[in-house]
């Protein structure tokens, strides 16, 4: 397997950043609600914040990296299925791609505006390597609620477009047979 996508298949950069990129999704999404829902412990929480922050920024370095690899690549031909397949196909990427930016970005400015952060002089690290702006001195509980508002139904849609984006791969390889979920995960239809 090369490492630049070809007419027929994947390369195995593009299919790294696809797979490492779900994981990291799947797994933000389950910390945050975790996090948020089964936490009452506040310095654990605090832990877990820290922690979902730090891989948020992952995350958007990650789609930025996946925009520019995708811009100086070429995409496989898809496989043979109906228009409207292709048109929500397409569709469904270009909503994954503005939801893999709105989530990191809302989430860091949600706890950028947050008052408590000034009150308590958190800051939001990444990994404890480096800090990242804080562009709300002071914070504002009423732009934290609408940034927290944001970041939720963007996670809630990330969540549907992901779940529906699994199942149509699925669908595609066991009942259309056309090897588009082998060609994700090998290279090869």
């Amino acid at each position: 397997m090369g490492l630049m996508n070809t007419a027929e298949s994947w390369g195995w950069v593009q299919r790294l950043i696809h797979w490492f990129a779900a994981g990291l999704i799947l797994f933000q999404l389950g910390l945050g609600f975790y996090m948020v829902n089964a936490v009452t412990d506040l310095f654990v929480r605090f832990d877990y914040t820290q922690t979902h922050k730090s891989w948020g920024f992952v995350a958007f370095a990650l789609v930025l990296l996946r925009i520019v690899w995708r811009a100086v690549n070429r995409r496989p031909a898809p496989p043979a299925m109906p228009r409207w397949q292709h048109a929500a196909s397409e569709g469904a990427h270009i909503a994954l791609y503005i939801l893999m930016i709105a989530l990191p970005i809302s989430g860091w400015l949600m706890a950028s505006a947050s008052p408590l952060q000034d009150a308590y002089g958190i800051r939001n690290e990444v990994f404890g390597l480096f800090e990242l702006p804080d562009p709300f001195v002071p914070g504002s509980d009423e732009m934290e609620e609408l940034l927290k508002a944001i970041h939720l139904w963007s996670a809630f849609a990330i969540a549907a477009i992901v779940a529906v984006h699994a199942a149509a791969a699925v669908k595609h390889q066991v009942v259309d047979g056309d090897g588009l979920l082998r060609r994700m995960v090998t290279g090869r239809a």
